[in-house]
């Protein structure tokens, strides 16, 4: 995945979102009207407005257009957020590699001091995204930037200031987010290291690893009833999606330095968000086929008997 320019071979796949109810449905904006022209007139637009306005395209490793994330009325140390990406791009981290590439120009590039944004509240969808990243609501936005939302109701306000970290979590569906010892060095990277007992709270008796996995591929699709792991990225992006007694929720890997813990039994699942990317697992135990659910209907009954015989 990367950012770069607008170009006219994308008119066509931005034409299919906003023609696409799916994306649109909680947009102001009425989309539906837009021509191919239209669109080629905005993308040539965008070339000649980046001092007020940045519109950059998210597109694949193959440069394939898959969504558009801008900064827009850019001025006065602040700018206001906005993304949308495509139908198909939806669930594979798409819209959170746009936002923290976009949010990392705004304040190492321009040097911005605030970003801001306004979502739908019926934008479920939009909402839940925020909201799991951990961005918070804001009540005291700037009258100026409120007035060109005049007659819009029932806006949600986030924003961001410099400085902000970025998608800091604790856990994730419960299971501890922990920082993995690093040590740098200058001109020659980083050193990374855990020891069993210490940093992982239990002892390690195998260690394994995935990896020349191309990007867009799922794997796990399992539970352990008894196993626990670490799990962390030593290289690339990687999309972890967990599921147990606290809920399902998911969190990219992408820092060689950030892993999570798993010690009860919980469903994952990991998208590869960037090809050849590495996933590695510290495992509490050696390989026992027995300890594994690879259906996700017996895992469902397995943690529900389980919450049942807890109470």
């Amino acid at each position: 995945m990367r950012l770069r320019k607008l170009e006219l071979k994308d008119a066509p796949l931005m034409l299919e979102w906003m023609h696409d109810k799916n994306v649109t449905g909680n947009l102001r904006t009425n989309f539906s009207e837009k021509t191919l022209d239209d669109v080629e007139l905005f993308i040539r637009t965008s070339w000649e407005r980046t001092n007020d306005d940045l519109h950059l395209a998210i597109v694949s490793d193959e440069d394939i257009y898959m969504g558009t994330v801008s900064l827009k009325y850019i001025g006065e140390g602040s700018a206001e957020f906005a993304i949308t990406v495509r139908s198909a791009s939806m669930g594979h981290g798409y819209s959170w590699f746009g936002m923290k590439e976009i949010l990392k120009k705004a304040f190492e590039e321009i040097k911005l001091e605030s970003v801001y944004w306004c979502v739908s509240r019926q934008n479920v969808r939009a909402v839940r995204f925020y909201d799991k990243h951990n961005f918070n609501e804001v009540l005291d936005v700037p009258d100026s930037v409120l007035e060109r939302y005049r007659g819009v109701e029932n806006l949600k306000w986030y924003s961001i200031l410099k400085g902000d970290e970025i998608n800091v979590r604790e856990t994730v569906a419960g299971c501890k987010v922990v920082h993995i010892k690093t040590i740098p060095t200058v001109n020659a990277g980083e050193l990374s290291f855990f020891e069993a007992m210490h940093e992982v709270p239990f002892d390690i008796k195998r260690i394994y690893y995935i990896s020349k996995v191309p990007e867009g591929v799922r794997r796990g699709f399992h539970a352990h009833k008894e196993l626990k792991q670490l799990i962390f990225c030593p290289y690339g992006r990687i999309q972890l999606v967990l599921e147990n007694s606290n809920g399902r929720e998911e969190i990219e890997l992408s820092d060689p330095s950030i892993g999570v813990v798993i010690e009860e039994c919980t469903w994952r699942e990991m998208l590869w968000l960037q090809k050849d990317s590495v996933l590695c697992v510290a495992a509490s135990d050696f390989y026992k086929t027995e300890d594994y659910i690879r259906n996700y209907d017996e895992f469902a009954q397995y943690i529900k008997s389980a919450y049942k015989n807890k109470v």
